[in-house]
């Protein structure tokens, strides 16, 4: 069969990665893919929101299977264009992408359906976000409603800290439209940890825990960013805590979602905060994590390709999936000053030293070909992951594996597991 993966990041790297594995496919394609991917797939120069064009190309060449990576083309209605052409295609349609489209949509969800999250107040003003704000008291989260790379929360410490947090969403707009409504929610104190699964709309099937290390800076310090690094799987996560994500979040939200009318058949990842044991869902996303793919996906033993055809068929109840043993941590390599403003078109130098066929794995995200050799071409630009037995030496050989890249101003953070080691 003939695959076509959307997207150019680390997760769509990994994914390919995995698929090729597949005795089923023959051919895989990638639009717009990375220079990474360029090596083990045949990548199409075509952005992930051009629908019209994706859609061509997957007629033209009769593609048997489309898996969405990123958010975008989801809440674009890739899903609804593909299926309307009876293609079929890996990811949520159009309307059950609000879940990560709209952070109001999702926190109204929980509200109504009573799966456990931080209380909220939506606004659509300024002025009066502010009031609220000075009138709550901190520590408070600041969220824009809308899409914006993983870069649009920002947790505040202080009253001045919020203030800024809402001018430079909904005055600035640095995130666009996805400033019109923003969302102020308590602050929840605990752990952190990603739980992903596939679903059909009926069944849910986790995938192994993972998280996640949104700060720039190590010991969590710093900005958010799209995720600097994950590790899988979460101690934090033990039989107790598993079955009360899966009875208190997963398995209600697809029931909540089912009833409102929403179709919803892809990924459901929740990212959680878990406070003397119990889980609260600080965000939904509709598709696979990054950087937890290139964690959790290398862990999967059974063969991927079934998996994505049984959420499309409605058939996940017949799919068991099968791990690995072994503990996997990744770790980024970003370009200085990301999330900030960075450099691009820097030569990398060490990534023909990874063959990915062993147990420390190189997956690219933001690089390109350029005469002369591979260049950084975005915030993130590397993925490294090691498996181990042992989680402690999965760390070391992630960071000995490090030593081997070398590109200007290449920054990673040197704490990457260190609350699992904990």
């Amino acid at each position: 069969m003939k695959v076509l993966v959307i997207g150019s990041g680390g997760r769509e790297h990994t994914l390919i990665w995995k698929i090729k594995k597949s005795p089923l496919v023959d051919k895989v394609y990638c639009a717009p893919g990375n220079a990474g991917i360029a090596q083990i797939a045949e990548c199409i120069p075509l952005a992930v929101s051009d629908l019209s064009g994706l859609l061509d190309f997957a007629c033209t060449k009769s593609i048997d299977l489309t898996v969405v990576g990123p958010e975008l083309p989801l809440t674009l209605g890739i899903v609804d264009e593909f299926n309307r052409n009876g293609l079929k295609i890996f990811g949520v349609n159009k309307k059950s992408a609000q879940l990560e489209g709209s952070k109001v949509f999702m926190k109204e969800l929980m509200s109504k359906y009573r799966i456990p999250t931080a209380g909220f107040r939506v606004f659509t003003d300024a002025q009066l976000a502010k009031d609220y704000v000075r009138q709550k008291g901190m520590p408070l989260v600041v969220k824009a409603d809308g899409l914006a790379a993983g870069k649009g929360v920002v947790v505040c410490r202080k009253e001045a800290e919020a203030r800024q947090a809402i001018d430079e969403i909904m005055e600035r707009r640095v995130f666009g439209a996805a400033g019109d409504k923003l969302i102020i929610e308590d602050c929840l104190a605990g752990e952190e940890v990603s739980f992903l699964a596939f679903t059909d709309g009926k069944t849910v099937l986790p995938m192994v825990s993972a998280q996640d290390h949104k700060a720039i800076f190590d010991g969590d310090n710093g900005p958010n960013t799209g995720g600097m690094g994950a590790y899988s799987p979460a101690p934090l996560v033990d039989d107790n805590l598993y079955h009360k994500i899966m009875e208190r979040v997963m398995l209600p939200t697809v029931k909540a979602l089912a009833a409102e009318g929403y179709d919803y058949r892809g990924v459901l990842y929740a990212g959680l905060m878990i406070i003397g044991g119990e889980p609260y869902v600080l965000e939904f996303n509709a598709r696979f994590g990054d950087p937890e793919t290139q964690v959790i996906v290398p862990r999967l033993a059974s063969d991927i390709v079934p998996v994505f055809q049984a959420v499309i068929e409605g058939k996940l109840a017949e799919i068991e999936l099968n791990w690995r043993t072994e503990a996997a941590v990744c770790v980024v390599l970003a370009a200085g000053g990301y999330p900030g403003k960075y450099g691009k078109g820097d030569l990398i130098g060490g990534w023909d030293k990874f063959d990915n066929s062993g147990d420390l794995l190189l997956f690219h995200a933001g690089t390109a070909n350029r005469e002369g050799g591979i260049v950084s071409a975005g915030g993130r630009v590397l993925g490294i992951t090691a498996l181990h037995h042992d989680l402690k030496q999965a760390i070391a050989s992630t960071y000995t594996g490090i030593e081997k890249i070398q590109f200007k101003d290449m920054y990673y953070r040197k704490d990457i597991g260190h609350r699992a080691i904990r």
